[in-house]
């Protein structure tokens, strides 16, 4: 499990989750109590969640006989969802996660 901190203006609203989920994963999104729930490409099982201010995920990985076009198509739309539901790019993600490990 991993958790991302939300910039500001990026409300913690489990509907603005969802809407991003839809946006990026063109599949069904599933609701488990107050958990998001979707299926696609390499990911078999990607949960979603808020705990506080923070968005937590929780993939689950096909690391199987995959054609690298699924790979990459699946990997983008999870970056592309991250940058959605959390505001922040890649790049500044890394950047939090290297001052997480610092402190």
């Amino acid at each position: 499990m991993k958790e991302y901190k939300l910039k500001r203006g990026s409300k913690p609203e489990l509907d603005r989750i969802h809407e991003c989920l839809t946006n990026n994963f063109p599949t069904e999104v599933t609701r488990d109590g107050d958990k998001l729930v979707v299926s696609y490409g390499i990911l078999t099982k990607l949960t979603v969640w808020l705990e506080g201010k923070k968005l937590a995920v929780d993939t689950e990985s096909d690391t199987g006989n995959l054609d690298d076009e699924v790979i990459l198509d699946s990997n983008k739309r999870f970056r592309d969802f991250l940058l959605c539901a959390t505001g922040y790019t890649a790049k500044e993600r890394l950047k939090q996660a290297k001052k997480e490990v610092a402190k």
